[in-house]
């Protein structure tokens, strides 16, 4: 029997995004960020309708209003949280230590569940409001069964100095994709943590020259010039990892019993499209700002000598003092819109389309079997995700 594979194609261009991407830009920094809920819907929307498997885009049927309801519900129970065990910690802190530092530190740790809550939670909402062919995504309830893996999955890589890396990736991706669902079918995450070893080749040769240059660096101060090679190569490592483990995750993921994936993204692609991005975003930056430079100095050469920058741009001086806080106003707020807008236009779009468009589904014609599955209800939405300011991309 011939395996149908459905490929997956990319609608989405620059142009319309850079449009989107302006407007809820200058619209959240005119209503003071209030606007930024809508915003993260309206560019989702464009994401998931540009990403089409099979030639049928994906829906997001998420809203401004349920995200704001959200944050407004997380950020109470944050407030709350956080106050309370603060006041706690203190107490206990001053009473036993006579030592505040104690508190804030363990307030930090306090901190640290609520962020794999969060990080899960947002996951949940948006795959329940994400369809495709008119289904609906999910995911089953499981914020703190997560959130106490994920901690104890960072404590044992942190404790083997990095080396357990790969079995955090490949555990905490395993506990989300089994409980996650395409209409009423299942899909699984098959293999093992062990699959993670060759393309973290490069992430350990990286981790191992690194620390041998920090410990070696004791003794002999020339090693630490072996941080020249072993930095790069661990981010570049790194980088592989991540990108490689996306692939071989994807060709043991499962849909039910038949429906399969392939996925084939590069490192060095993405590698190229956030170098080329970043040099494309910040570039400009740097020139407009020495082109302002030069010109004041045209202007007037003395201006950064002592008495002359303050007597121009009103520090001391307090009538001068609102209009030159406006214009740094002014400055940080357009170069808040220039960053966001280039970096959605250089860096985002195009990794979405190298991931969307190296994405494969294979056995696809029993897609057809699968039915729907009801819908899933937030009081919060994202709001601790928001509150927390946890995948702000998209």
């Amino acid at each position: 029997m011939t395996i149908q594979i459905l490929e997956t194609d990319y609608a989405g261009t620059r142009r319309s995004l850079f449009w989107l991407a302006l407007k809820t830009s200058v619209l959240t920094v005119l209503t003071v960020g209030f606007y930024r809920f809508w915003a993260k819907t309206r560019v989702r929307r464009f994401y998931w309708s540009a990403i089409r498997p099979g030639g049928f885009p994906l829906e997001y049927t998420g809203t401004g209003v349920e995200k704001l309801m959200g944050f407004l519900v997380a950020v109470v129970f944050l407030a709350f949280y956080i106050g309370v065990l603060n006041l706690i910690l203190m107490f206990i802190s001053f009473s036993l230590l006579n030592d505040n530092f104690a508190a804030y530190f363990t307030s930090f740790i306090g901190i640290i569940p609520i962020y794999f809550y969060a990080q899960y939670r947002a996951r949940r909402y948006v795959l329940a409001r994400t369809r495709w062919r008119g289904l609906r995504f999910g995911i089953d309830a499981g914020a703190w069964g997560y959130s106490w893996r994920a901690m104890l999955h960072w404590l044992a890589t942190i404790l083997t100095l990095g080396f357990l890396l790969p079995r955090q990736l490949f555990c905490l991706e395993k506990f989300r994709i089994d409980r996650t669902w395409y209409g009423r079918e299942r899909f699984t995450q098959e293999g093992n943590w062990r699959m993670f070893l060759k393309p973290a080749t490069h992430y350990y040769v990286g981790l191992v020259l690194t620390l041998l240059a920090g410990i070696g660096g004791y003794f002999n101060e020339l090693m630490f010039t072996l941080f020249i090679v072993s930095i790069p190569w661990l981010l570049i490592g790194w980088v592989h990892l991540q990108i490689n483990g996306f692939k071989v995750m994807a060709q043991h993921k499962r849909l039910g019993e038949f429906v399969t994936f392939r996925a084939n993204p590069s490192t060095w692609r993405m590698i190229q499209i956030y170098l080329v991005g970043s040099l494309l975003i910040y570039l400009p930056l740097i020139a407009v700002a020495s082109v302002a430079i030069v010109v004041l100095i045209m202007l007037d050469q003395n201006i950064f000598s002592d008495g002359n920058f303050e007597a121009t741009f009103g520090v001391g001086n307090d009538g001068n003092q609102p209009l030159m806080f406006a214009g740094i106003a002014f400055l940080y707020f357009t170069m808040f819109i220039f960053i966001g807008v280039l970096g959605q236009l250089f860096i985002t779009l195009p990794s979405m389309r190298h991931y969307a468009e190296t994405l494969f589904i294979r056995d696809s014609h029993h897609l057809g079997q699968i039915r729907q599955r009801p819908r899933d209800e937030f009081a919060e939405a994202e709001g601790f995700a928001d509150a927390l300011d946890i995948g702000a991309a998209i």
